[in-house]
């Protein structure tokens, strides 16, 4: 028998890694002589960057930036020397777990640290970046990210802007004649996993300003200032972002991202799933074994499972969910896809009760789903 574990993490549980120890645990039991292979994977979420450092056998390398307010900070992204790969976490140089609650005011916030952050693995000799852009504090549609790069950023007098969200409405000329040489020596990926557009009622600012900290009033000055933004990229480089599917992700950073750094923006499964070279090893199993913390309707919506079953179904794989809770139909999960589904929850418990049982009970629902197939 071949098992693949390639499960998602249980938040304030257990880590993909640590799912994947206590399948094989109670796999074992049953299957002494079974070939397993563990291939924790994430979406771009909370633990990504584990789970990439697991695949590209890189390093942490911290640099000091600005963080969303202009201060100094040291942060942190991964790179292999070997395959030449970044993996950047926006959250990390301009997230919004940065600041104060008090703090939180997107018109005057900078993905500027991201860039920073960008330029040093370009220094490093990367030539291929992956950007992790959820959790921003940002909505200036990438003017930060791209200033810390060479752009420029000028108003109707020909005077530099600060690269903050306040700023898009002034914006009246992009210069790019003094971009980082090894730019273009990159491919870019975002692991971007919403498809709301640059602006409107579905855009950055709508959708998403109000919980890094806008007023109403401020909403609707920051929308504005993207409409204005995307007249000026069309002008200048006859890219429509508003049609960029997700262009409006990270407070523009999507859209940015597709401008000024050539950017493909596609979802975060597939992301690691290619680094993980996962349809390959996949190739035989006879089971592949999957979860996550919550089962329910949105896990299609891009999440780890949804990329799983995907790259199973194509194969004619058979898929178990071994999940922490399950609230789906039994006709939902025939729509999924899924063969086998149950939560690993035993007797009558609280949360806490639940996490803190977690690994012992995930060991249990391996060890008596090895037993059904024995």
């Amino acid at each position: 028998m071949k098992f693949v574990i390639a499960p998602d993490k249980f938040k304030g549980s257990l880590s993909a890694f640590e799912f994947c120890d206590a399948v094989e645990e109670g796999l074992r039991m049953v299957f002494k002589e079974a070939t397993i292979l563990k291939m924790p994977l994430a979406d771009g979420g909370d633990g990504t960057m584990d789970v990439v450092q697991h695949y590209i056998n890189g390093g942490k390398v911290s640099v000091m930036v600005h963080d969303p307010l202009f201060r100094s900070i040291q942060a942190s992204y991964l790179y292999s020397e070997k395959t030449k790969i970044a993996y950047i976490e926006m959250a990390e140089a301009s997230g919004l777990k940065l600041l104060k609650d008090e703090e939180r005011n997107c018109m005057n916030t900078t993905s500027l640290g991201t860039g920073e952050l960008i330029a040093d693995a370009l220094q490093k000799g990367a030539q291929e970046i992956i950007l992790g852009i959820g959790g921003s504090a940002t909505n200036d549609g990438g003017m930060g990210m791209a200033h810390a790069l060479g752009y420029r950023f000028l108003n109707g007098d020909n005077q530099e802007l600060k690269p903050v969200g306040n700023h898009l409405l002034d914006v009246k000329k992009i210069d790019a004649s003094n971009l980082h040489p090894k730019l273009n020596e990159a491919k870019f990926k975002v692991a971007c996993d919403v498809t709301n557009p640059f602006y409107g009622k579905n855009g950055a600012a709508h959708v998403y300003a109000n919980q890094k900290g806008a007023s109403e009033a401020e909403i609707t000055l920051l929308d504005q200032g993207l409409q204005n933004f995307t007249g000026i990229i069309l002008k200048q480089y006859g890219i429509d972002v508003q049609q960029v599917s997700g262009a409006g992700a990270a407070g523009g950073i999507g859209g940015g991202a597709h401008v000024f750094l050539r950017g493909v923006l596609t979802s975060g499964i597939h992301l690691i799933k290619e680094l993980a070279n996962f349809d390959t090893a996949i190739e035989r199993a006879d089971w592949i074994i999957t979860g996550e913390g919550q089962l329910d309707e949105q896990t299609l919506a891009g999440k780890t499972i949804d990329g799983v079953i995907t790259s199973a179904v194509s194969k004619n794989i058979p898929v178990a969910a071994l999940c922490g809770s399950v609230n789906i139909s039994i006709k939902q999960q025939q729509d999924f896809g899924l063969t086998y589904v149950v939560s690993i929850v035993r007797g009558v418990s609280n949360l806490q009760q639940a996490i803190h049982k977690s690994y012992d009970n995930l060991v249990n629902a391996s060890y008596n789903f090895a037993n059904i197939l024995r």
